[in-house]
């Protein structure tokens, strides 16, 4: 049975959820599922904006055999070649073989190197500022290498307002008979998802995001519809504000997030200390995570999101606890910036993981590492107190 959504006069959303998948990329947990957004214009000539990954091909055929009823495919445009959005092209191409297919040169390449046995009379190269005209709607290209693929693309239709996003604006989790930002509470339910999709997948390449963002016709977009997540027709300040401050690593919040490393909880309780003697003088916006417990595409997130870090690790085998290594290692691999951090270690007969985490934190960029170290040996002493009681004021000195 079909199951699809008006979005505008002539424009239709065809995607489907995957409430079965585990782990999105086969790395970052899904617990509320994704969705797969394909969209389709019904024009003088019928145009597909991407496809959908394998998982719900049965459902995205069944809408797109009943918005066409009995009409022909003319178009697919492709914004991003990614198997989760590109999946279905050899499918379509069976099933509609007129259908001619847009998009840029390097997508085209990947689509061989995907197998995709495509006739090159049925490919159409463009490049940024190529217009191209479906009868009364009208689009043009923009190129968007790096967000997150080199092959990326946006289409923008200037006679309805609406961006084809790909992958920028996008977010995990299923939709489930929801399409639009003002049918969530996006900020309540929606936001730590966008943010953990946005970290974790597009992250890396926050000036690939800036660059695009400067060229995005923002007065004239009336919808934004990426190939995850809720379509957006209104409070476009929101979610243009949050990319921003995401791609220019800028803290959404003033506030300490508190990530520990601990075997047998003395860690753990050093840093529960910590956390209220910051509470005691006023900053109440403190979280803590066990790096053991938390998977990294959280911590990566919670990262993105406040302003100052504190890393609190057990050593291991003379080196930094494998989890905690793990996180930094994801950090700098993302671009991590500008941040303001501190450590606090711990050791029994050598203590080097405060060392080797400073070592790793001054490879990032614009890291403002504290002076003011914690040190344990095996568990808080006397002398702990007052370490912690000075950090904490470095820490709250440094925001203001």
């Amino acid at each position: 049975m079909h199951n699809v959504r008006k979005v505008t006069e002539d424009l239709y959303w065809i995607g489907g959820d995957d409430h079965r998948l585990h782990l999105f990329e086969n790395i970052h947990p899904i617990p509320r599922g994704v969705s797969y957004n394909s969209y389709l214009l019904l024009d003088k000539k019928t145009v597909l904006f991407d496809t959908v990954d394998w998982a719900i091909g049965r459902q995205f055929l069944e809408n797109l055999e009943y918005l066409l009823n009995g009409k022909k495919l003319d178009y697919m445009v492709i914004n991003h070649m990614e198997p989760d959005h590109a999946a279905m092209i050899e499918e379509l191409l069976l099933r509609y073989p007129d259908v001619r297919i847009i998009s840029t040169e390097k997508a085209f390449y990947f689509m061989n190197q995907f197998g995709y046995h495509i006739h090159p009379e049925k490919c159409e190269t463009v490049v940024e500022g190529d217009t191209k005209s479906f009868g009364k709607h009208k689009v043009v290209f923009v190129g968007a290498p790096m967000v997150h693929w080199p092959e990326a693309m946006v289409t923008f239709d200037t006679t309805n307002g609406v961006l084809f996003s790909a992958d920028a604006f996008g977010s995990f989790g299923s939709l489930d008979g929801r399409l639009f930002n003002d049918e969530v509470n996006f900020d309540r339910d929606w936001l730590d998802d966008a943010r953990r999709y946005y970290t974790n997948i597009v992250g890396k390449y926050g000036p690939h995001v800036q660059s695009l963002l400067k060229k995005a016709p923002v007065d004239q977009i009336k919808y934004i519809c990426p190939l995850h997540g809720p379509v957006w027709r209104n409070d476009f300040g929101y979610l243009l504000d949050k990319y921003d401050k995401w791609s220019r690593y800028i803290p959404e919040e003033k506030g300490v997030m508190i990530v520990y490393a601990s075997m047998y909880g003395n860690t753990e309780n050093a840093a529960s200390v910590l956390a209220k003697k910051l509470v005691e003088k006023g900053m109440t916006n403190v979280h803590m995570y066990d790096v053991s417990k938390v998977d990294v595409s959280y911590l990566i997130s919670e990262t993105f999101r406040y302003s100052h870090v504190v890393f609190a690790s057990v050593t291991y085998n003379l080196g930094i606890y494998p989890k905690m290594h793990n996180y930094l290692m994801d950090m700098k691999a993302l671009n991590l910036q500008k941040r303001t951090v501190a450590i606090l270690e711990n050791g029994s007969w050598a203590c080097k993981s405060g060392d080797l985490m400073t070592k790793c934190l001054e490879e990032m960029k614009d890291m403002n590492i504290l002076n003011e170290r914690v040190t344990l040996t095996s568990s808080m002493h006397e002398g702990t107190e007052f370490e912690m009681d000075t950090m904490v004021d470095a820490i709250l000195d440094s925001m203001k």
